[in-house]
């Protein structure tokens, strides 16, 4: 190129040849460059200076690493959070009573199955069984989706309150420990799994298994968390998080 002409050029897509910017077809292959000729100004110059498209990523498919582009709010475990901390404030504020909401006993009352995993009457036992919730219920619905950590949630809780009651109607309960605990374990269980078969994971499972403990040491200091519906909640997170896991498997294989 002359001297008073822009140091530019093109590649060809097809042979891979640069060729000046003011020619239609390569020269060495034929193939169509551009539909027609720059329009050009006194100088020689194009009057329009070359634009490239600038490069786009792709969606984040799932199963992909976060972090190119934002995560998606975790509506329901922002839901979860805000119902234990709510019913909590209504009851504190004397608008319900205890024995509408938790335990001892059921009667006709079989919501309470699932009404006393929102009730916490400690603000301590509130703020780690809220903590957990939580923490595990984002990551798991970053991996699964806004339903999954709610069923799992309420699935997990209300079948521990539902064996306390099978077993001791008089007992008293009330809180999250078990639904806590069936979010951790149901989140823990493709890591245990993948460790299990020679896997690497860069999850911190001593970090889960120290909140894991304290969940369940947790009645030990508040008597309204029963160790039943811990042991109830973590088993149920076990088997619901074996089953997605199997699920998402076979999702993949297809």
């Amino acid at each position: 190129m002359g001297t008073g002409g822009p140091d530019l050029f093109v590649v060809c897509k097809k042979c891979g040849s640069e060729v000046s910017p003011y020619i239609t077809e390569c020269p060495y292959c034929g193939s169509r460059l551009r539909k027609r000729a720059p329009k050009l100004d006194r100088e020689g110059r194009p009057r329009e200076p070359l634009r490239r498209a600038a490069p786009r990523l792709s969606r984040l498919r799932p199963g992909e690493i976060p972090g190119v582009r934002g995560d998606s709010h975790p509506w329901g475990t922002a839901a979860l959070v805000l119902a234990m901390v709510a019913l909590t404030v209504v009851w504190e504020a004397g608008a319900v009573s205890y024995v509408h909401l938790a335990f001892p006993g059921l009667t006709e009352d079989w919501w309470r199955v699932v009404t006393a995993n929102f009730l916490h009457l400690q603000t301590g036992y509130l703020v780690v069984a809220g903590a957990t919730v939580a923490l595990f219920g984002w990551l798991l619905e970053r991996r699964y989706g806004h339903v999954v950590p709610v069923m799992i949630f309420l699935i997990g809780g209300s079948l521990g309150y539902a064996a306390l009651n099978a077993i001791d109607s008089g007992a008293v309960g009330n809180g999250a420990n078990g639904a806590a605990l069936a979010l951790l374990a149901a989140w823990v269980v493709p890591d245990l799994l993948a460790r299990r078969h020679g896997f690497e994971t860069e999850s911190d499972l001593l970090g889960v298994a120290v909140i894991a403990l304290v969940l369940i040491l947790l009645p030990v200091v508040v008597p309204d968390a029963d160790p039943l519906v811990g042991l109830i909640g973590g088993l149920s997170g076990l088997l619901l998080g074996f089953m997605l896991t199997r699920l998402g498997g076979r999702r993949r294989a297809a």
